[in-house]
Order: C-alpha cells, then sequence, then structure tokens
C-alpha cells in the first residue's frame, strides 16, 4: 500500500518539506473536559471513552518525560511533532498552556505542535500564542473536533457545541494564519454518506488545511455502548466505511492535506465494529477504492499527483 500516491497525506507533506520522516508524539496534557467537568455537561460526548484513544497513566509524568518516553520507542525518525491530544487541550488559564507548549518546544527535536481541542474552548489568548509559536517558525496545526456539521445530530451525541462555534474558531485560527485540521466522523447515528459530504462541504467552504476521518466505533465506557448492546445502535461495515470515506475524498481538493483516513481500537476497550481493530484493513481498502474509482480531488475535476513518485504513469495499474 502507498496511500501517499492517491491522498494528500500529511506525512508524505512533512517529508517533502523537512527532508525526512516527521512523527507525532502523543501527549497528555491532564487537561478536562466542558462536557465532563459540569461546565456545559457530564458525561461527555456518547461515543467518547479516552482511554480507548491514549494512555491516561501518561498524564503523571511531565511533558519532558513523556516526550522522552516516546522518541526512545521510535526507530525511523529524529524529529518530531508534539501532540496535545487528550480530551481538550486548550481548556486552561494561557500561563498554564503556554508553560507547557514550552516545555515541548525545549526540546531541539520538536519542530512543532499539533493541539487537539473543542471548537467552543479556544480563546482568543490561546490563538494569539499558537500564532506566536507558527511566527517563531514552528510547525502549528489547531485540530477542531467537529466530527459533522449536523448541528441535529452533535446535539444528539451530547457534543456540547454547533457548527456555529466550529465555524468562527475556524475563522479566527486562518486569520491569524494558523493551520486547521478538522475531525470528522462518519457513522454517527443516522447520519447517510449525503450527510457526510454536506458536512465536507461546509467545512471546505469555511476554509481548511486538513482533515482527518474517523470511523464510528464503539468502545467500552461510553453512552453508545449501552445503545449498542441493547441492538439499538448500527455501526458501518468495512466496505461501507470504505465507500464514504474513498466518495469524501474525491471531492476533497488536492491541496488539503489528510492527516488520517481511518481510525483503530484495541479489544477489549473496542467493542465494535471489529474491523476497527486492524488499522490496515481499512487503510489497504481505501487505497484500493481510490485506485479504483480515483484519486483526491478526481470528482472536483481536479485530481491529486504525487509529482515525486516514480510510480506515477501506472500507479491504477496496479
Amino acid at each position: 500500500m502507498q496511500l501517499h500516491l492517491v491522498v494528500n497525506t500529511f506525512g508524505a507533506d512533512l517529508q517533502r518539506r523537512y527532508g525526512e520522516k516527521i512523527y507525532k508524539l502523543t501527549l497528555h496534557g491532564g487537561f478536562s473536559c466542558p462536557n465532563r467537568d459540569g461546565t456545559l455537561g457530564r458525561g461527555g460526548c456518547t461515543f467518547c471513552n479516552v482511554a480507548s484513544i491514549i494512555d491516561e497513566s501518561i498524564q503523571v509524568k511531565s511533558i519532558s518525560d513523556q516526550l522522552t518516553s516516546q522518541a526512545a520507542q521510535m526507530k525511523k525518525s529524529k524529529r518530531y511533532l508534539a501532540y496535545f491530544q487528550a480530551y481538550t487541550s486548550t481548556y486552561a488559564e494561557v500561563e498554564i498552556l503556554k508553560n507547557m507548549y514550552e516545555q515541548a518546544l525545549a526540546s531541539a527535536d520538536i519542530v512543532g505542535l499539533c493541539v487537539g481541542t473543542r471548537p467552543d474552548c479556544v480563546p482568543d489568548e490561546a490563538l494569539a500564542l499558537l500564532a506566536d509559536y507558527q511566527a517563531q517558525g514552528y510547525e502549528v496545526w489547531l485540530e477542531l473536533g467537529l466530527q459533522t456539521a449536523n448541528d441535529r445530530t452533535l446535539h444528539a451525541i451530547n457534543r456540547g457545541h454547533t457548527y456555529a462555534d466550529y465555524y468562527q474558531t475556524a475563522q479566527k485560527a486562518r486569520k491569524l494564519g494558523i493551520k486547521v485540521c478538522a475531525h470528522l466522523i462518519v457513522g454517527l447515528p443516522k447520519e447517510s454518506k449525503p450527510d457526510n459530504l454536506i458536512t465536507l462541504n461546509k467545512v471546505l467552504d469555511c476554509g481548511i488545511d486538513g482533515l482527518k476521518l474517523h470511523p464510528l466505533h464503539v468502545v467500552e465506557g461510553s453512552i453508545m455502548a449501552k445503545a449498542w448492546r441493547a441492538g439499538r445502535l448500527k455501526v458501518l461495515s468495512l466496505d461501507e466505511y470504505v465507500d464514504i470515506a474513498g466518495e469524501m475524498i474525491r471531492n476533497t481538493p488536492k491541496e488539503i492535506l489528510y492527516h488520517r483516513v481511518s481510525a483503530n481500537a484495541r479489544k477489549p476497550t473496542l467493542l465494535a465494529p471489529d474491523w476497527c481493530e486492524n488499522h490496515w484493513l481499512s487503510m489497504n481498502a481505501i487505497d484500493h477504492n481510490l485506485r479504483q474509482f480515483g484519486v483526491q480531488g478526481s470528482a472536483l475535476g481536479d485530481s491529486y499527483c504525487f509529482t515525486d513518485s516514480p510510480y506515477l504513469t501506472n500507479i491504477f495499474a496496479k
């Protein structure tokens, strides 16, 4: 599989620009979430169990210790992005954020920051801080968990924000020159391919630099787990997910970077669908779909083309 030949992937873009592989090191800043601590609600989003995404035991370590520990496990890279992933990584006083971000940037091996957060929890002071790092020459990405642009779905999954919140924050960030990556979930309850394409188009109309696609998967400890066990929640088959993801990628302009086209979780945390346990299964299937039906941007008449590849002339022959 060579997904970077059919999708404008973030990893390939980093390698072109930096001349080497750049990996993300996932950090836990000990942040909370307004949808868990009572500010907006309790219990979090119905799909959420952060333990399925990140090992919460690492949050007892300092940022520098987390970086050192993770970098030691990497074999193919010597430079990294510090990725603040868990919960809402702008949900703190700006001085606390500054202290954590600068602990990460203190290492010469770190080329920049990726900050995952909710679109309704990004104060102007946090944006100014990120813009300052960008002005210093660091790679800076604001990763906004939109999930869907459908406000009815957002309410049903107890997300606690609206599409308007996302639009406002994304606009502010991009005006400051901060790159924005939107996280979208495919397979949310009562949503279909047309709904996913509507969300995609709204995000593109707002202006975007990167995208992450995630299949909905049911994890232990989430509210959705109860609905799934009761037979009230349907999850997508691999074929269904690949069909929707492929169509979304074909309708994405070639210059947009895909940070991720699928995601996985491990059992016993993962309950369904089973195919989400094998990350490469969906990646290979999406790669095949794009080679068969068209690459990124092809539905727009502006196909992505990996110009540095020796396989360019026979990409669809494989």
